[in-house]
């Protein structure tokens, strides 16, 4: 590896994304570690959690069922129970924050890390972290698209991160739809408000409870690899959910977005933006357990995490083909934007690019929905950047989205139904789980406002660069005539 860098730095970058290598990058020398440790904190906590309160016993929810819950009801017909009656049959939910924010008083463990988590570091400034907050929804609808269809469903390139989801089976078509929504919560209640992520708040929460599911998954797997070898590839692979993979969950949920996303949008963030969304997601990355130092203290350094994922992690493998095709059949025609298929991947391919679009074995569509595209990139520019160019008016639209986008999110019928996830481990690996490619089992609508909308700003846009370019050139002849 002592001749990496002369071989990196002459090669124009990765899937379409140019950038420079240098000798700050991280390389597979300094990844390989990363790979294989982990956050053993968290695991001892968890272990300490179900010593206090076991899990329940009992069958564990079928990956496959549509609406996997770990609620199990009476067997007695629908048809003569009331809701209220059936609600009343089901388990309450396994709170594992609650249990810990609970127990700490009392138990020297837990009463450590719950002392780690809620000390808040010097580096953090509340007043940057709100305002990283804001930049979020002054990004909005772009911010949403670029997590969908790069962050997600581009990052099932990562050929040894898909072999942990797919080992889950929450993303097959039957529920990768409500994962969507679930991990889309946890965004919007780390972004809503300075109380939801401080110590104690909404944002916090759910971000402790996901670093605990992790733990649960990571677990799961690997005693099943030690029950039977070969199940999952440690060597290869690396530990389930280890600290690389939590530096690259936090990369695709910040620097992909800054310099991959809203760029391929026609949307770039004014550089006090970049250091704030930034601070955002280092502080979110220190409550989950993940690596922060030296690689997500400023923009650059968070940027240079993305370049060197870029190059070494996504190599597109049929699994990545299963989980990213999954993902556009199960959003199919679906609430709230009923897009079609050909839509969906027409914002695919113009966020990651053709290259690594065919290596994910997406379609290709026609140019007519890639037009759709472009016109919804000149919707989200045309409000982005005039609204943000008025405080007032910027100010009113963050204030309107954080309630929009958790309305839809959460408590729309075609959402979470009102119900908040508590990140329960409900996708449990099982040596029979397999996630295979399917269909959309919904029902599916044809018609998609979205669709129209995108279509009516493409020909207005073109009409207005056609009379721009009219004006432009009437101008100039009269300039020529008046100097000749």
């Amino acid at each position: 590896m002592d001749n990496i860098y002369s071989i990196i730095s002459v090669s124009p970058g990765a899937w379409g994304f140019k950038f420079e290598f240098s000798p700050e990058h991280l390389t597979p020398t300094t990844c390989e570690p990363l790979k294989h440790s982990y956050d053993e904190l968290g695991e001892a906590v968890l272990n300490r959690l179900n010593e206090i309160s076991p899990p329940p016993q009992k069958d564990l929810p079928r990956n496959s069922s549509r609406h996997p819950t770990s609620e199990k009801i009476s067997e007695t017909p629908d048809s003569t129970i009331r809701d209220d009656e059936k609600e009343a049959t089901k388990s309450p939910r396994r709170d594992l924050y609650a249990i810990l924010r609970d127990n700490a008083p009392t138990d020297p463990l837990l009463a450590d890390f719950w002392r780690e988590v809620n000390t808040v570091p010097d580096w953090v400034d509340w007043a940057q972290i709100e305002r990283g907050q804001d930049v979020f929804y002054r990004y909005g609808g772009a911010c949403l698209t670029g997590l969908a269809y790069q962050s997600l469903l581009g990052g099932m390139g990562a050929a040894r991160v898909v072999e942990t989801l797919a080992r889950t089976g929450g993303f097959s078509t039957k529920v990768a739809r409500g994962r969507l929504f679930e991990t889309t919560q946890h965004i919007l209640q780390c972004t809503k408000s300075l109380e939801s992520i401080q110590p104690g708040g909404d944002g916090f929460a759910s971000t402790l409870r996901v670093r605990l599911l992790h733990v649960a998954v990571r677990q799961r797997i690997l005693a099943l690899e030690k029950a039977r070898p070969g199940y999952y590839n440690v060597a290869e692979w690396g530990i389930p959910i280890n600290d690389l993979d939590s530096m690259a969950t936090i990369a695709t949920f910040s620097s992909t977005l800054i310099w991959l996303s809203l760029p391929r949008q026609g949307l770039f963030m004014r550089e006090q933006e970049k250091v704030d969304y930034i601070a955002l997601w280092r502080y979110i990355g220190h409550v989950i357990g993940c690596p922060t130092k030296g690689f997500f203290e400023t923009p650059a350094q968070a940027k240079r995490v993305m370049e060197a994922l870029l190059l070494y992690e996504i190599h597109p493998t049929p699994t990545s083909k299963v989980l990213a095709n999954n993902i556009i059949k199960s959003l199919e025609g679906q609430p709230p934007g009923f897009a079609s298929a050909d839509f969906l991947t027409a914002s695919a391919r113009w966020l990651n690019g053709n290259e690594l679009c065919d290596k994910l074995g997406l379609p290709r569509v026609s140019p007519y929905y890639t037009c759709l595209m472009a016109g919804q990139c000149m919707f989200f520019c045309f409000f982005a950047y005039t609204y943000r160019s008025i405080p007032s008016w910027d100010r009113s639209k963050i204030k309107l989205l954080k309630k929009i986008f958790f309305d839809i999110i959460v408590n729309t019928k075609y959402g979470l139904q009102g119900k908040e996830s508590v990140f329960e481990f409900k996708y449990v690996p099982e040596y029979e789980t397999v996630t295979l490619m399917g269909e959309c089992e919904e029902e599916k609508q044809d018609y998609s406002a979205v669709e129209r909308r995108n279509l009516r700003t493409f020909l207005v846009g073109c009409a207005g660069i056609g009379v721009g370019c009219y004006i432009g050139v009437k101008a100039l002849g009269l300039v020529w005539r008046a100097v000749w």
